[in-house]
């Protein structure tokens, strides 16, 4: 089962700031997926995408286009918990 995001705030620094429904809270890295997956370049690259990003309605996936997404899985699991 999917953990369900409930809230999501961008950083400048490609760092997402996630806060799921159990209470978890954790900063994701996504700069470490821009450097290794090609289809994330855009985000660094592309003026104004970064800040274009949606949370889809199950509450499971953040994307910014449909190339590019997050599974609320692996921020779960790979994101720096905050306390």
């Amino acid at each position: 089962m999917f953990p369900k995001i409930k809230s999501v705030k961008d950083r400048n620094d490609f760092k997402l700031d996630v806060i799921f429904d159990d209470g978890k809270h954790v900063l994701y890295d996504v700069y470490e997926d821009i450097k290794q997956i090609p289809d994330f370049k855009p985000l660094e690259t592309l003026t104004g995408l970064w800040k274009d990003y949606s949370l889809d309605k199950s509450r499971t996936c953040i994307y910014w286009n449909d190339r590019i997404d997050l599974s609320s899985d692996s921020i779960y699991q790979y994101g720096v918990e905050i306390n």
